[in-house]
């Protein structure tokens, strides 16, 4: 049976990028430094020193880019906005220059009959805030609300899909506590109280744009999950893929679904978060969607020696792995999928990221010929494509990445796009995944529903 019949006419096609990773132009028309940009000047923190500071030139060349979207056919962008560029001290003045950039952007999507999806956060905090407290500050929260106001009046008349925050666990855990990100803290308790107040920014934003936007809004928020399973059948390795699980999914699903934080994570934490009256009500602010980015699954092992949450991960003999390092694994998908649907109820999900990265070469013809990620795509699509046959409310997959890109503590080693970009010219070149893709999108627009 054919994949794509699973899935329905309405269903959505898209691609994601965020802003950090591919704008470039950090200290143009009055943007001001990101925790990102900071970090990127830590000796060591970033292979081979790179930075955003140009990446793949986005904010000159994002016309070039609408034009890629439309070659590859997708119904919808998903894109984040820049708080440092549109508040560029995180609180108080709004930088008009910044705004209007988001506003050509979209306005041009809407010119080419592409649906925005815009993410309010994608890693790239305002150094300001930073050093007023960041996230395991209670006031960031507060300040991210009012960010999320500022955007949601000036594009709410034309942006219905909008996401408050993307993978918070990466904030929260990779940078507060395990130090690979920004800010590249190794603090638990900062750790912990910054994850707290990310879910209270999230309800705190999803009442600003309720508010502030003028077309009825669709909300959701982005978690990277991951399926955790233990390595051997022993009890202590059962026990740490439970306490994975709390950390990499429960401890991100529960709050949001209103079921308070996992008693026993905050017993593994033996941190107390900062709750207030009403907080747990805010941070369960109902929501339209949620959003899923899904890259591999965990085999755990018990680590009593090591940090919280005391379990890690280990790999998994044989495996197809990618440039990352991860395995391929197009079935943890499917389940996490069902998850959603099944524990947590879930009305409406979007796979809001899927890739992988390889080590993709230009060929002498000029082509770039990437099989191994074509495969991965099309498995993980028909893995959405099982799991909407068994019930899962999937309404869009949106691949990861449009471009290779700036990839965080990687630097441009690690390529995700469909299109690949010659960091030296800024040449764009679809590769042999971004053809594939976009023939599956027609032959979707074409096929019957099953």
């Amino acid at each position: 049976m054919d994949p794509l019949s699973a899935f329905g006419p309405g269903f959505t096609w898209g691609v994601a990028t965020s802003a950090y990773q591919i704008e470039g132009a950090v200290s143009e028309d009055g943007r001001l430094p990101s925790i990102w940009d900071t970090f990127s000047r830590v000796p060591g923190a970033i292979d081979n020193g790179d930075t955003g500071e140009v990446a793949c030139d986005h904010y000159h060349r994002w016309p070039e880019d609408v034009d890629l979207l439309g070659r590859l056919g997708v119904d919808a962008y998903r894109f984040s906005v820049a708080w440092p560029r549109v508040i560029p001290e995180g609180s108080g003045a709004v930088n008009p220059r910044g705004l209007a950039f988001y506003d050509r952007l979209v306005d041009a999507l809407l010119e080419a009959g592409i649906r925005p999806f815009v993410t309010l956060y994608h890693w790239d905090l305002p150094q300001a805030l930073q050093d007023r407290g960041g996230w395991p500050s209670r006031d960031t929260a507060r300040r991210f609300a009012e960010y999320a106001a500022v955007v949601a009046e000036a594009l709410g008349d034309r942006v219905t899909d909008w996401t408050t925050l993307n993978e918070p666990l990466c904030s929260s855990w990779l940078g507060h506590l395990e130090g690979r990100m920004a800010p590249g803290l190794t603090d638990l308790t900062a750790a912990v109280r910054a994850s707290y107040h990310l879910h209270l920014g999230h309800g705190l934003a999803v009442q600003a744009i309720r508010s502030a936007a003028r077309s009825a809004p669709s909300i959701g928020i982005v978690n990277n999950l991951s399926p955790c399973e233990p390595a051997t059948d022993s009890d202590e390795d059962r026990a740490a893929a439970r306490r994975l699980d709390g950390h990499v999914n429960r401890w991100w699903l529960d709050p949001i679904a209103g079921r308070g934080y996992p008693e026993d994570m905050i017993e593994v934490y033996g941190v107390d978060l900062p709750v207030r009256e009403g907080d747990l009500e805010t941070i369960a602010a109902p929501l339209d969607y949620h959003g899923l980015n899904y890259y591999f699954r965990q085999v755990v092992a018990d680590d009593p020696g090591g940090p919280a949450p005391h379990a890690r991960q280990v790999p998994v003999p044989g495996a197809t792995t990618t440039a990352m390092g991860w395995e391929v694994h197009a079935d943890g998908l499917e389940q996490l999928l069902m998850r959603l649907t099944g524990e947590y109820g879930v009305e409406k999900i979007f796979v809001t990221e899927s890739g992988s990265a390889w080590h993709d070469a230009v060929g002498p013809d000029g082509a770039v010929d990437d099989p191994e990620r074509t495969v991965h795509l099309e498995e993980h699509l028909a893995a959405c494509a099982r799991a909407v046959r068994r019930g899962a409310p999937l309404a869009g997959y949106f691949a990861w990445s449009l471009l290779d890109n700036f990839e965080w503590a990687y630097g441009y080693d690690k390529r995700f796009g469909l299109v690949h970009v010659d960091y030296a010219t800024q040449a764009r070149t679809v590769k042999a995944s971004g053809r594939r893709y976009a023939e599956m999108i027609r032959e979707h627009r074409g096929a019957p529903v099953a």
